[in-house]
């Protein structure tokens, strides 16, 4: 069957139907997802003049609510879609990065989740968005760079060299969070910060400091992963995503695990989120990831 594979995050959407490959803006959980990821595949298929007979998704935002892959394949109707498998981008990122190994994987973008697989059971630790979680994602990142330039500001923390980077987007400081708070985009915009943080470490003592809390807060959700699910005998752990091609946040977070686990090696990851959603189709039924996977014509796991 031929499948198109969507892998959705909230800094770009990246699709695959064949051997061709398509993004698209990231999805914005301030409003509903299915339309989105519909509407994904209405460009998809207007662009390749080809359906496919699956859609497997692995996205961001997927709450209880609307992890109905009925209503999806009834919103992709018009594209003669037979079955709709729909994952959070957790599972995919797993299946991408490790395949059906245990272990633990810890995905950091502009957000984060850490997702464990055991033998028998799952955990999910963290990626409960911008406004109450996500720590040490590239939003985390971004934010904590922002509050430094403004503390550094009102004379309540030391200068740093984030500051003109800052500028470069917010030119009067004072103005800075009435433009964010308006702006649809804030999420995206605080994350962006993140790789001029990165760039800082090797010489700005405040963005060294950031990078480490960064590292230190994704090792512990990945040392809670492996507790919950079992592996606690040096396991096996993989740091995907774009937070982790920042030296300074990878190797706080490795050295933070080397102190848990004094032979640790970050597993290297197999693929990326987008393999994990191609993988969908293949999980097999006793796998401890297939309870996850809504299908259609199927109850959705609540």
């Amino acid at each position: 069957m031929a499948v198109l594979a969507i892998d959705s995050g909230q800094t770009a959407i990246k699709v695959a139907l064949g051997d061709q490959t398509f993004s698209f803006p990231g999805v914005r959980t301030n409003v509903s997802l299915l339309p989105q990821l519909a509407d994904v595949v209405s460009q998809v298929v207007a662009r390749t003049g080809t359906g496919a007979d699956e859609l497997a998704i692995g996205t961001t935002g997927l709450t209880a609510a609307e992890n109905d892959p009925d209503e999806l394949l009834r919103l992709c109707a018009p594209h003669g879609l037979r079955r709709v498998l729909l994952a959070h981008d957790s599972v995919t990122s797993f299946l991408g990065a490790v395949g059906n190994r245990r272990g633990v994987v810890c995905a950091a973008g502009t957000g984060v989740i850490t997702f464990g697989v055991g033998a028998h059971d799952v955990a999910r630790v963290d990626g409960w968005g911008h406004i109450i979680g996500d720590a040490g994602s590239g939003f985390w990142i971004g934010r904590e760079a922002l509050n430094a330039v403004l503390r550094a500001h009102d004379g309540r923390g030391p200068a740093t060299a984030l500051t003109e980077a800052v500028q470069r987007r917010f030119p009067d400081l004072e103005d800075a969070y009435i433009e964010l708070q308006t702006d649809p985009d804030q999420v995206r915009v605080v994350a962006s910060f993140a790789r001029v943080v990165g760039e800082l470490a090797p010489g700005d003592v405040v963005a060294a400091a950031i990078c480490e809390r960064a590292g230190e807060q994704l090792a512990h959700s990945c040392v809670t992963a492996a507790e919950r699910i079992g592996e606690t005998d040096n396991p096996l752990i993989c740091l995907v995503g774009g937070v982790f091609t920042s030296e300074h946040v990878r190797a706080a977070c490795v050295a933070a695990l080397r102190r848990r686990w004094p032979g640790f090696a970050a597993y290297p990851a197999q693929g990326d989120g987008l393999a994990g959603a191609r993988a969908l189709p293949s999980v097999p039924d006793d796998h401890p990831l297939a309870s996850l996977i809504a299908r259609s014509g199927a109850p959705a796991v609540r």
